[in-house]
């Protein structure tokens, strides 16, 4: 990754497994000071991890902090510790999301606001701060990474991700909101959307099951981890001028 990332910093939301236990990882050592957050029930895992990363020698850093990106209180509480330890942000990777087996015609309310409030909501506001924080410390080369999907571009049929799909879609239009509200202010803050299909993650296994998960992986050889935080490192890389503002990644295998 470019030389001018060393020793700056990144945030990296639902760090402590899958993609974003990877970006998380090979931004440290990439020398950046990275503050990953998760939710106080998975904090263990980022701390044992964080624990790992920090004992190797090496100039980059990973700074655990629980937050609940569907509490905004949270989150503007994260970027006040950001800012008291670090001064502020420079890359910002808006991993956290989910999907809840909760179809259209049948699913409950407050799954489905649960998923909005995750997927764009918390988003939405980290985005905002993260840029806030760019802006006042005079920052115009920072990037924002949105996690979408390729749900995000199109509904499958016969799936029951409607409301999931919904909510990728909607970053989708976020992205380029904020791409244009950006170019409107002369800055030159970069926005990437990382849109992958099946990724060998707990995604599945959180929303239909352990054994489910486990049976639709011998369908087709999924994702790696690695490969989502791979095309992060890419757009990352791209020289101040050059926006990599989409990127859709898949299993050859997939439809």
């Amino acid at each position: 990754m470019a030389e001018r990332w060393i020793g700056r910093v990144a945030l990296v939301t639902g760090a402590s497994s899958g993609i974003g236990e990877q970006v998380a990882r090979k931004l440290v050592g990439h020398g950046m000071k990275v503050v990953g957050c998760v939710k106080d029930d998975v904090f263990h895992n980022l701390q044992a991890i964080a624990d790992e990363v920090n004992s190797q020698n090496g100039t980059g850093l990973l700074h655990p902090v629980k937050c609940d990106v569907t509490k905004e209180s949270e989150i503007l509480a994260m970027f006040s510790e950001i800012k008291d330890k670090f001064g502020g942000v420079d890359i910002c990777v808006n991993n956290a999301g989910l999907s809840i087996d909760s179809p259209l015609l049948s699913g409950k309310t407050e799954q489905w606001r649960y998923m909005m409030d995750v997927n764009v909501m918390g988003v939405a506001v980290c985005t905002r701060e993260a840029v806030r924080q760019m802006m006042e410390r005079g920052v115009d080369d920072g990037h924002i990474v949105f996690m979408n999907s390729l749900l995000g571009h199109t509904v499958h049929v016969g799936s029951d991700m409607g409301f999931y799909a919904g909510t990728k879609h909607a970053i989708t239009a976020l992205v380029e909101g904020f791409r244009q509200e950006l170019r409107l202010k002369n800055s030159h803050i970069r926005v990437t959307s990382i849109s992958p299909g099946k990724v060998d993650t707990l995604f599945y296994t959180n929303m239909f099951g352990k054994e489910k998960a486990k049976e639709m992986t011998k369908i087709l050889k999924y994702l790696q981890p690695e490969d989502i935080a791979n095309s992060i490192i890419h757009a990352l890389h791209a020289p101040p001028h050059c926006q990599v503002q989409e990127i859709r990644i898949r299993p050859v295998e997939q439809s």
